[in-house]
């Protein structure tokens, strides 16, 4: 069989149970749900980061965030790291980004690693967002609420553009084999959404969110004072309401690229990939949005669906697995050998039969040290609140690791206390066991795993050796 084209589709903080194959009969997601029919869907898939950039640099090199760094919005791919894009570029195929999100490459790099990227269409600036729509200071100013938008039934904002840049690329009749990269902006904040997608939702009929908890990390109770009074339940239902149209939106653009790679006659010979980069608070522990240091349930499984070529059909699989892994995955597909060193494992096998396990526990990491607090963002608008915070109290955004298994989530924080979930009777991780005793020794016990984990993927050696010996010139070099 001929290597197989290659479809990224990834929208941005897409919480997997806001996906009706993921189990939830108010979401609405036929395309979405007919896609993991004719694939296999992964039930433990964890992102290793809780935010965007680092998120997706992640995925791109197939390092954990801290082993080159990349634990911020603004340290990108440099020059001269590897990455899964330049791999199918200098290994044969066409590859085209849809759209021009610039956080992910550092300047140089997007040009190395794609044959195409940005606009057939580009989008409307008076159409990109609605901007707040409530006074500075407000509840709903605080939670990103920006509600219904008004006027055109299509507004030609990022997404729509990238949407109809797919689609116009894929018309073109692209000599194959081909990666199509397309990543999203929605259903990340501010909440906000067309007439014909917010009125498909009733916000009644949306259940509380799991409520604030004890023995949770000490930025939810910042954020939360930070939002200046306690929320009603009608507003939470009302913002998932916008979140939900948000998700049924890229639902429907997801559908029409599918559409459009099935005229083109190559449907079948492209693996498919849908995931996200992280999930969303939405209510949860009443909070919206993520963290850097945010480690829950809710931010960090992902809804992968892999379809297409080898790739077992109408499948769910309960293994672990992690964001590390895609790159092996997808550079295995395209028979393209790995020259740097990477810390994923491919799941070929996997999705050929789901049966067979891939990894036992997945981790994922986040936040800064309190030397690095002038490094952290200084974001203005709707974030400075969030960014201020980090600032003034970076003991809130302090780094953590956490690690799941079958049985246990363990989160090593490592300026405030730690904890630990019992995945089985509490899959919400909404009671942290350490705030009573008799759990000490589980919790030593992964805690120990942890600190395997990091020496194991502290820093990589390049494969390319130094002479140990190079000829140096004698006397001055540089009088200038």
């Amino acid at each position: 069989m001929s290597r197989p084209n290659i479809l990224i589709f990834m929208p941005d903080q897409l919480r997997a149970d806001a996906i009706g194959c993921f189990g939830n009969p108010l979401a609405q997601t036929p395309n979405i749900d007919a896609l993991a029919q004719r694939g296999t869907r992964f039930q433990n898939f964890y992102s290793n980061h809780p935010v965007c950039s680092p998120s997706r640099v992640n995925l791109m090199t197939g390092w954990y965030p801290h082993t080159h760094g990349h634990r911020s919005l603004t340290h990108l791919i440099q020059p001269g790291e590897p990455n899964l894009l330049h791999y199918l570029k200098t290994g044969g195929y066409q590859v085209a980004w849809a759209g021009a999100r610039g956080d992910v490459f550092a300047p140089g790099v997007t040009e190395a690693s794609t044959h195409f990227c940005g606009w057939t269409v580009k989008p409307k600036k008076q159409e990109m967002s609605m901007g707040p729509q409530y006074p500075r200071g407000s509840l709903e100013y605080n939670l990103f609420y920006h509600g219904r938008r008004a006027g055109a039934e299509n507004w030609l904002d990022f997404d729509e553009a990238c949407t109809q840049t797919a689609i116009d690329w894929l018309a073109q009749d692209p000599k194959g084999p081909w990666c199509l990269w397309m990543p999203l902006i929605f259903p990340h904040l501010p909440f906000e959404a067309e007439s014909k997608w917010y009125n498909r939702f009733d916000p009644k009929q949306f259940p509380a969110p799991q409520p604030p908890r004890a023995g949770k990390p000490q930025f939810h109770q910042a954020l939360r004072a930070a939002y200046g009074r306690d929320v009603p339940l009608a507003l939470w239902q009302e913002i998932t309401r916008v979140y939900y149209a948000m998700v049924s939106r890229v639902d429907e653009q997801l559908g029409r690229v599918l559409q459009a790679l099935e005229r083109s006659g190559q449907l079948e010979n492209t693996l498919i990939l849908f995931l996200t980069d992280h999930g969303e608070y939405l209510g949860d522990f009443g909070l919206v949005e993520k963290w850097p240091s945010g480690l829950d349930h809710c931010l960090l499984q992902n809804p992968v669906i892999f379809a297409g070529p080898g790739v077992a059909e109408a499948a769910v699989t309960d293994t672990f697995a992690e964001m590390v892994d895609i790159l092996p995955t997808l550079l295995t597909a395209a028979e393209i050998k790995v020259k740097h060193t990477h810390f994923g494992r491919s799941l070929m096998t996997t999705l050929a039969d789901p049966r067979v396990a891939h990894r036992d526990r997945a981790f994922s990491e986040g936040g800064f040290a309190l030397h690095e607090t002038a490094l952290l963002e200084q974001p203005k608008g709707e974030y400075q609140q969030k960014g201020a915070l980090q600032r003034t109290r970076p003991e809130l955004v302090g780094r953590a690791i956490s690690l799941r298994t079958s049985t246990h989530t363990y989160v090593y924080r490592l300026y405030e206390s730690d904890e630990l979930y019992d995945r089985t009777a509490d899959p919400g991780e909404a009671h942290n066991l350490l705030v009573a005793t008799g759990h000490e020794a589980i919790a030593e016990s992964l805690k120990a795993d942890i600190l395997a984990w990091l020496l194991e993927t502290a820093d990589t050696l390049p494969w390319q050796a130094d002479p140990r010996f190079p000829a140096i010139p004698n006397g001055y070099h540089d009088l200038n």
